[in-house]
């Protein structure tokens, strides 16, 4: 489960602001966390909800402002496309050794609202697939310790791993991939991963296989739910990588209403952590 602390906006050109977190702390980015905000800010009428269209839910995070626009037929919302911040390929074929595994993989680094590894699960011989998920979490955090500084870009840190699979195409006219996406110490993404979608889509724009307007990625979680994304605009980069606004397409499902108490008296709070 991820959490998110909502608060004011940083300007009036937002509906609300939200700082993330897990159980390891705080992160810069989550799309389906954005996503699923989506659906609640229409939820709770924070904005103005046609009968059939569509309307933007602003959002500021960590890592800049991201949209929710919103679909909404009959009154609801089938579908939400995550607009991300800037999104690129930051470094390419790192050599990391895992030890568990006794041989070198060839890792890409890439940004989209936070850090991400990006490896080919065939390097591996690993298929994404939930029998293998504690392979996944144990060679991720051999890959997030081997990478160590190398992996740390201005102020951002490493934030997960994403193993990938390349799937047939199956007549969709899309770039097919199913991914498991290890996060903070050890945590596995149920969802495809939305910042880590963005990232996926930074890194096939470097490698020419999409651009603004041409492909899109049906990504596919080890869950098997599924998000589709594409590039809305390509953009000046900063670094020696081509830079883009990504879109994820998902849907969220609101399952529940929950109030935490604190009380002065609890001899442990504000809580503890055991590593």
């Amino acid at each position: 489960m991820y959490g998110g602390f909502i608060t004011p906006p940083d300007d009036a050109g937002a509906h609300f602001g939200v700082l993330f977190w897990h159980k390891d702390g705080f992160s810069t980015a989550c799309g389906h966390g954005t996503i699923a905000l989506g659906y609640w800010a229409v939820a709770k009428k924070l904005v103005q909800v046609p009968e059939n269209g569509n309307v933007d839910v602003v959002i500021d995070v960590p890592s800049g402002r991201v949209v929710a626009k919103m679909t909404i037929m009959d009154g609801r919302p089938v579908h939400a496309d995550f607009i991300n911040v800037k999104s690129y390929q930051i470094a390419k074929d790192l050599s990391v050794t895992v030890p568990s595994r006794n041989i070198d993989v060839q890792v890409n680094l890439a940004f989209g609202g936070a850090v991400y590894a990006h490896v080919n699960g065939a390097q591996l011989g690993l298929s994404v697939s939930p029998s293998q998920h504690m392979d996944f979490i144990n060679i991720g955090r051999e890959i997030k310790a081997a990478l160590g500084k190398r992996a740390h870009y201005g102020e951002y840190d490493l934030y997960g791993v994403i193993f990938y699979n390349e799937e047939e195409d199956g007549g969709s006219g899309g770039i097919r991939q199913r991914n498991v996406t290890v996060f903070a110490d050890g945590q596995i993404d149920r969802s495809p991963c939305g910042s880590g979608t963005a990232s996926r889509i930074a890194v096939l724009l470097a490698e020419g296989k999409l651009s603004a307007g041409k492909g899109k990625l049906l990504h596919r979680s080890i869950i098997d739910t599924l998000f589709e994304a594409d590039i809305v605009s390509e953009e000046a980069s900063p670094v020696g990588f081509p830079a883009c606004i990504p879109r994820v397409r998902g849907t969220a499902n609101l399952v529940g209403r929950m109030s935490f108490f604190i009380d002065p008296a609890d001899s442990v709070f504000p809580g503890f952590l055991l590593r």
